[in-house]
This record gives structure tokens, sequence and C-alpha cells, in this order.
């Protein structure tokens, strides 16, 4: 009962928007590594729901303009970025002798979107629960030091709200620590980093029936809607500005809503997840993300690549 208390209270918190988005999920890592969680399923399914409203809630804060823009120039670094990344990612599985499924799921999370490209090719590989276990948290993991470093790094090179939107876009995992690294930097690199997030997402469609068919299987593939309903939604805010004072409350439902969901993530983070991910498939994620946010800071920091 004592658990369920704090667990809950911590919920409330996070919810009242009197803490950040990364302390939100500092709160949680700490929950998840001192107490057992009363709610372990439950807390995942509605995390994974609650993200995608809040990333439909946050549209109501986007110009159509910015959002196509953005899509638009970072598409071309998102296809270059997601070939490379699942390339080197396979190979260092295969160097390390991680298991060939749980590398796949591995270099897919960290080359699309973490969890919901790691969930939509799960079942198409046929990989198990132990597997899919390895690979989740590993990327969780690694999205929860990325969300409490990225802004410290951002701030300490100076970069543009620009720059850090595109930055963590590219170079983070899950589109709930993109989003909760940018809430955290600034409004502009909120919507930059959302936008072209959302799009890297959308690969995982044709690696879904890419996979399907190397792997010759009937299994249905999970289309991200939400993704949809945040551009319809953008569209509102951008041609129908008579709503304006209702956009601006969904918004902040929206902030609300990502900074609860940062916490439901890292309770979902414990002790026996850490002993169950062991050291070569946290070898094999860890090189390919500081690989993968290293060439993609020097490239934007040297102007290579710009919105």
């Amino acid at each position: 009962m004592k658990t369920t208390s704090i667990f809950l209270l911590a919920m409330i918190v996070a919810a009242s928007g009197i803490i950040s988005p990364p302390l939100a999920l500092l709160a949680g890592l700490i929950f998840g590594l001192v107490f057992t969680h009363p709610y372990p399923a439950d807390a995942r399914a509605f995390s994974r729901f609650l993200l995608q409203a809040s990333v439909v809630c946050l549209g109501f804060g986007m110009n159509l303009h910015d959002v196509l823009r953005a899509g638009r120039s970072g598409f071309i670094y998102t296809a270059i970025g997601i070939v490379l990344s699942l390339s080197i990612g396979i190979l260092l599985g295969r160097l390390l002798r991680v298991s060939a499924k749980a590398g796949f799921l591995i270099a897919a999370g960290t080359a699309i979107c973490g969890g919901s490209a790691i969930a939509a090719v799960a079942p198409i590989v046929k990989a198990n629960d132990e597997e899919m276990a390895v690979s989740l948290g590993t990327v969780f993991v690694l999205n929860s030091v990325a969300l409490l470093l990225f802004p410290f790094i951002g701030i300490a090179l100076h970069l543009s709200q620009s720059q850090f939107g595109l930055w963590a876009a590219l170079a983070i995992h899950d589109t709930s620590s993109v989003v909760g690294a940018c809430a955290k930097y600034g409004a502009q690199a909120l919507a930059i980093g959302t936008t072209v997030k959302l799009a890297r997402a959308l690969w995982i469609v044709p690696l879904a029936l890419a996979t399907a068919l190397q792997q010759r299987s009937q299994t249905k593939i999970q289309w991200p809607w939400f993704i949809l309903l945040f551009c319809l939604a953008a569209i509102a805010n951008t041609y129908v500005p008579q709503f304006s004072p209702a956009y601006a409350i969904l918004y902040r439902l929206g902030r609300l809503g990502l900074t609860v969901t940062l916490f439901l993530i890292g309770s979902s983070i414990s002790r026996r997840t850490l002993r169950q991910v062991g050291w070569r498939p946290m070898a094999q994620g860890i090189t390919l993300w500081v690989l993968v946010a290293t060439a993609t800071l020097f490239a934007i920091h040297a102007g290579w690549i710009a919105l």
C-alpha cells in the first residue's frame, strides 16, 4: 500500500507541472530502482497511449508551415542516418556476439524511434520475451541518459534552438525523450525536434515492410496513426485561429502529459531490468548511440547539417 501511494503521489506531482520533464524522468528512475512497481504492465500500456496523445496535443502549438519545412529539410539527413545506423548497429551486434534478433532490435530502435520501432518489428522477426526485454531495456536506459545529458551538452556548446532540436531528433531514440529534452531547451527546439522526430518515426513502416519481406512474415504492421493526428492538429492551429484559447490549453495538456509519460518510463526501469540486459547488448547500444550522437553533433556544429 505504501509503494502504491508513493507511485500515485509522484504521478500527481508530475501531472501538476511543478517539475520539469527531466526531473520527472529522474524521479521515475529512482522509484523504479528503489521500489517494486505496483502496476508494471498497466504503466507500460498507459505510457504508450499517453505519449501518443501528448504528441497530438503538442501539434496544437505548431505552425503547419514550420512543420512541413522542418520535415522536408530533415528528410535526407534522417534517411542517411537510418541506413548507416542500422548497418553499423547490426555489425556491432555480430562483433559483440549479441543474439541476431536482439542485435537487430537494438539497431532498429537506435536508428528510428526506440521502443516504438522495437515493438513494430519484434513480432515480425519472432523475437521472444527475453530478446524484447533486453532490447527495450537497453534503449530505455540510454533514453534516460540522453534526456538528462543532452541539454547540458547543448548549452555547453552554445547550440542554437534549431541546432539542438535537429540534433535531439536525429540522435535520441524515443519520441518522449526527444520532446522532453527539447522542451527543456526551448520552444523553437521543441517545434523542430518534435517535427523531425515524427518524420523519422514514419520510417517504421518501410522498415517493417522490408523486414516482413526478408522474413516472409504475414504479421500485421502497426501504422503510427498519431503522427497524422499531430499534422491535423497543426493544420487546425494554422488555419482555424478562432479556437486559439482551446489550442493553448491542449498544448499545455500535452506538455503535462509528456512529463507524466517520462515518469512512467523511468519507473519501468528496475534493477532486474538492468541485470537482464547484460553487458553485450548494452555495449552494442552504447557504442552505436555514441557514434550516432557524436557524428550528428559534429555535422550540425560544423554547419554540414542545418534546417
